[in-house]
């Protein structure tokens, strides 16, 4: 069993919410042993000398899609599953190189990818899935054509793998038991239009109250939860009445929703930095004009949900949701968020608040005994340059997951 001894460090515990220095930190196995503001004594121990830099815990990201390697969510249709395995095993390995040392998936990633990871079969984050996101005929999880009234078998087409169709509470409850099945760790439903899919209005209402309480029924019958996508309040309200746990985007929440998740305990998972991504790339990636109306309209709720879900008391969590090529971009999050909440704000949206969404808290986004040995060494003080954790992870002179390293030049 690996014992690393952490010394001459800036301690961040997000909990804290400032550094703290004069503290020492033992590592064995895959979890932190010790945290201590005085000396440790050990008798053999890996001594990681940090120089004076930041120790921090590793990042969260709430919501990406590993699987999906298009921004046009329709050339999946021709992504075989191998080539689209070989694709997710890139996407995670630059997460990780920036830092993120879990995800939540929510929608394609299945219990293989996780194994792998897991195993370090793959490099990656820690990833818990949601197996297939599941919505009903026409709705943000129906890629097929309007030409196409059949549904393609998965297993050669990365699209129908990611995503699937129920209609019905019968079919919900098959669907989530499927799911359960498989392993995943929440359920993703979809109870609005989304912006990527092609057919349904932003505003559209997705799955009726039988629907979605199907699911919650069948995930809290396995001990998990589940996440839903959705834009408006009429959609949110829906959701938290029927006993859904996170809301995904929720860009034009209102007053009035916002208080009800709050008084139902829930949390958001916002996404800002796909929206300003798909913008900027609307023309390269080809994405159609109806498409490209909902993204503005999403846009102009983005930071805006942020300041109502602060002053109602939500917590909200970290959460990128890029597709395909705009990956690179998911530590842009950092500095959009910048303009409505402070450094540790976001920070804690990213470590103890993304804790809370994957129900690890004490064990990830933390620096405490028992807990996993996630830990990030940046070059400076994010709570002063939030763009130490952008760069595409140069200014992390070690990435520790699990107890392993990944990244080690501290030499």
């Amino acid at each position: 069993m690996d014992v690393y001894h952490f010394k001459n460090f800036e301690m961040l515990d997000p909990d804290a919410g400032e550094l703290r220095g004069g503290h020492e930190l033992v590592v064995e196995g895959d979890s932190i042993k010790e945290v201590s503001a005085k000396p440790i004594k050990l008798a053999k121990a890996n001594v990681v000398d940090c120089g004076g830099r930041t120790l921090m815990p590793g990042l969260i990201d709430s919501h990406v899609h590993v699987v999906l390697s298009e921004v046009v969510l329709r050339n999946l249709e021709s992504v075989p599953l191998t080539l689209m395995s070989a694709r997710a095993a890139e996407l995670m390995r630059a997460m990780l190189d920036r830092g993120f040392t879990s995800v939540r998936d929510t929608g394609g990633a299945d219990w293989g990818l996780k194994e792998a990871t897991d195993k370090w079969l793959l490099p990656g984050p820690r990833l818990f899935i949601a197996g297939r996101a599941i919505g009903p005929t026409g709705g943000h999880s129906d890629g097929r054509r309007r030409t196409d009234f059949g549904m393609r078998c998965h297993c050669c087409n990365a699209l129908s793998f990611a995503m699937g169709i129920a209609d019905g509470a019968i079919e919900v409850h098959r669907a989530v038991r499927e799911e359960m099945r498989q392993g995943c760790d929440q359920v993703k439903i979809m109870m609005s239009g989304g912006v990527a899919s092609p057919y349904d209005p932003l505003d559209s209402l997705q799955f009726s109250v039988g629907e979605v309480e199907a699911a919650v029924e069948e995930a809290r019958a396995f001990g998990r939860y589940v996440c839903a996508h959705a834009y408006t309040p009429e959609a949110i309200t829906r959701a938290a009445n029927a006993g859904v746990r996170t809301i995904e985007h929720g860009n034009l929440i209102d007053d009035a929703s916002a208080k009800l998740m709050a008084d139902k305990g829930m949390l958001l998972v916002a996404n800002l930095v796909t929206y300003f991504e798909m913008k900027k790339h609307a023309a390269e990636y080809g994405m159609n004009s109806d498409m490209l109306a909902k993204n503005d309209l999403v846009i102009d709720g983005a930071l805006k949900s942020l300041e109502i879900c602060k002053r109602h008391g939500v917590p909200v969590a970290y959460g990128t949701d890029l597709l395909g090529q705009l990956q690179v971009a998911q530590s842009e999050e950092f500095t959009l968020r910048a303009r409505v909440l402070s450094p540790i704000e976001i920070i804690r949206s990213a470590t103890t608040i993304g804790a809370q969404v994957v129900r690890m808290e004490g064990k990830l986004g933390c620096i405490r005994p028992d807990a996993l040995a996630d830990l990030l060494v940046v070059d400076g003080n994010p709570l002063k340059d939030l763009t130490l954790l952008q760069g595409q992870g140069k200014h992390l002179s070690m990435i520790m997951k699990g107890g392993r390293l990944h990244k080690n030049r501290l030499h």
